[in-house]
């Protein structure tokens, strides 16, 4: 199938977990009456995003959060990618993504790979490294539409990791992540187009709305990039669901036309995975 509706859920989260899975899940079902195939929450979407917060929220997988994301994605016949939550796991805590396919069934977890360790003199300061421990595996997987690769956040910084998800037949990047009001207005934009241009590929980011109450506020803004770098759909701040129609011939169509990845000069260079 050439084209699918993709739709980024930009949920206001609370200090309520139970409310924010009934609010998620409830925004998840009017994502898939409206068409969606493929849904997307935030990262961090079942509590505060803070070093403070994660031990008190972490969760195993499976678990509570979980479990009502494989209902709900069972219950609408949809891909969900549940943008993250914090996991723990022989006594570590990981920022962690579930995906869960139409049948309910856990398809990839994907644990961040690159921790939000940042210094910005005067503006923000922040150390995931503090409470959480690093991923350290790819996490790919398929669908009946394309295959779809996973970040979480910082972890699109990383130009090398999207470039091994195109290497791997990937048409469509989803990264669900909490940019900042430093970060957000300066990179959040730019780092999808870049990673879109680069590898050909659709890319999409799904953060949590704004709240200015927050200990650390979120840029929203989610929003889906096509390979030729054009933004296609972006939220405001506010709690909202966008759609996207992703259309596969235009991946085919922008590689046909500007041919990179057959005139990448391997004698040179080259990006290469150290683990499957």
């Amino acid at each position: 199938m050439a084209s699918f509706r993709l739709a980024l859920i930009q949920l206001q989260v609370s200090s309520i977990k139970s409310d924010n899975l009934t609010r998620a899940c409830g925004l998840v079902r009017k994502a898939a009456m409206q068409g969606a195939k493929i849904v997307s929450l935030p990262e961090c979407f079942n509590s505060p995003y803070g070093t403070n917060y994660f031990p008190e929220y972490a969760e195993k997988i499976p678990g509570e959060s979980t479990h009502k994301l494989s209902e709900v994605a069972k219950e609408c016949s949809i891909y969900l990618i549940g943008g993250s939550i914090p996991e723990e796991d022989a006594g570590k805590l990981y920022n962690t993504c579930a995906v869960f396919g139409p049948d309910g069934t856990l398809l990839v977890k994907h644990r961040k790979l690159h921790l939000f360790d940042i210094d910005v003199p005067g503006k923000i300061t922040f150390q995931e490294s503090k409470t959480l421990s690093p991923g350290d595996s790819f996490s790919t997987f398929e669908t009946p539409y394309c295959r779809v690769g996973l970040g979480i956040c910082y972890d699109i910084r990383f130009a090398e990791l999207a470039q091994i998800y195109a290497q791997r037949g990937c048409q469509l990047l989803v990264y669900p992540g909490a940019f900042n009001l430093t970060t957000g207005p300066a990179h959040w934009e730019l780092l999808q187009r870049g990673r879109a241009v680069d590898n050909q590929v659709y890319v999409a980011m799904a953060s949590p709305a704004r709240d200015e109450k927050a200990s650390y506020v979120a840029w929203g803004h989610s929003t889906v990039v096509n390979p030729w770098g054009e933004v296609l759909a972006k939220a405001g701040t506010e709690e909202t669901v966008i759609y996207s129609d992703i259309d596969l011939k235009k991946v085919a169509e922008i590689r046909q036309q500007i041919p990179i990845f057959s005139q990448k000069r391997s004698d040179l260079y080259e990006v290469a995975a150290k683990k499957p």
